[in-house]
């Protein structure tokens, strides 16, 4: 069971972005794509088979997801989350600090 997955709302625990909150747009193996945070400039050409105009468009870059925690707003910070079977027999992420369950 992967820690941070797509849609989760993170923390950014060390970098130049430290401190900024957003929400997780994709995981592609260790690194994570989140919202409003390490954003680039990236010169484009124009491609106009593709209909795509050129110049100097603003992205998110990847993070690597040891530098992202996910944010508990019930302490208002980021928390470390592990992994607990239930009585029925799911697996679902929990916080590490009080065992409230992150997924319902």
């Amino acid at each position: 069971m992967k820690r941070i997955q797509k849609g989760d709302h993170v923390i950014v625990t060390t970098g130049k972005n430290k401190g900024q909150r957003g929400d997780v747009l994709s995981v592609a193996g260790d690194r994570v794509f989140v919202s409003n945070v390490n954003i680039i400039k990236r010169h484009t050409k124009a491609n106009p088979q593709a209909q795509e105009a050129g110049g100097i468009i603003e992205r998110e870059a990847s993070i690597h997801i040891s530098n992202v925690m996910l944010f508990n707003p019930a302490t208002n910070k980021g928390e470390r989350v592990g992994a607990k079977t239930l009585q029925d027999g799911r697996k679902v992420r929990v916080y590490r600090s009080s065992g409230e369950v992150v997924d319902v």
